[in-house]
């Protein structure tokens, strides 16, 4: 429209970016630079994300005039109300072990798979296992679609929605209970946008994620380092895993040096009691009954 000369922004004075990592990512800083273009005289800029990349931080600098940051807490951190589980479950596994993870917690629950296929497969799944779900995903979806499925699930006329990363941000899904990583992200501030759908509000939420040989070390480091910062319990296929970066600067560590939850002497975080019962504690008031055997889940097709 602004290249037809159908509109102008001559007195746009503000000029607001929601999701300003995903705006200035592959081809959307041209254009969105192109916008900026249009925009005359003095104004105020402002760009929302719930992560901070170095590539927002770079745009910002190019971009704006003396730009400031306000951070609310640490940018790219978890969300503290989510309890995180990361399981490791093997490729082929996945797709079974899904229906008992579901038992966890009451409907809603998101499913958050990589791709569109994935989508698919998981969606059709689900399906002929009776629980009552629908799908999201991209280019490949009609938009009538999208927003029927959205408005579905938001309704509560449907239990599980499975989706690629585009659900997890810029869509509001009240009271979500569960997250699920079917797929774990190549890139962590895919991981903080998706267990951010539940725990909002003050209100506790629970994430798994399905991790196995196919992700790489350096996606699972980031995530150690992730659930390090929140205080979650690591699991030992993690806690496994050795940083440079921190071998370089502690050298050899040892139980000696305490736990990084409870100070505690004789353990690490990754098998903290303390740690470990107040997790226990927080599931069991969302874990209290069978939600297929009892009807939590509907079985409409």
């Amino acid at each position: 429209m602004l290249a037809k000369k159908k509109m102008r922004l001559d007195i746009c004075r503000f000029l607001t970016l929601d999701e300003a990592d995903k705006l200035v990512d592959g081809d959307f800083e041209d254009v969105t630079r192109y916008i900026f273009d249009h925009l005359k005289g003095q104004r105020q800029t402002l760009l929302f994300s719930a992560t901070m990349p170095t590539k927002v931080h770079e745009f910002a600098r190019r971009a704006l005039v003396k730009p400031v940051t306000v951070s609310v807490g640490r940018a790219g951190a978890a969300n503290l109300d989510v309890i995180q589980e990361v399981e490791y479950v093997k490729q082929e596994a996945k797709i079974v072990y899904l229906l008992e993870c579901l038992q966890k917690t009451p409907p809603p629950v998101v499913v958050f798979c990589e791709n569109n296929a994935a989508v698919c497969k998981v969606h059709e799944y689900l399906l002929v296992k009776g629980v009552d779900a629908v799908s999201f995903y991209g280019k490949e979806m009609e938009q009538t679609d999208r927003d029927r499925a959205v408005a579905l699930f938001k309704a509560g006329k449907k239990d599980v929605l499975v989706a690629t990363d585009g659900a997890s941000k810029g869509l509001d899904f009240p009271n979500i209970q569960h997250v699920i990583n079917y797929d774990m992200p190549a890139e962590i501030e895919n991981y903080v946008h998706r267990i951010g759908r539940t725990g909002r509000c003050g209100k506790t939420g629970l994430a798994t994620t399905f991790i196995n040989s196919q992700q790489s070390e350096t996606t699972l480091l980031d995530l150690k380092h992730l659930l390090q910062e929140a205080r979650q319990r690591i699991p030992p296929v993690l806690a496994e895993l050795s940083d440079p970066v921190e071998l370089g600067v502690v050298g050899t560590a040892t139980n000696a040096d305490g736990c990084a939850y409870c100070g505690g002497l004789g353990h690490r975080i990754s098998s903290c009691p303390k740690l470990e019962q107040q997790r226990s504690q927080q599931l069991a008031s969302l874990r209290s009954r069978d939600y297929f055997g009892s009807g939590g889940y509907r079985g409409e097709m």
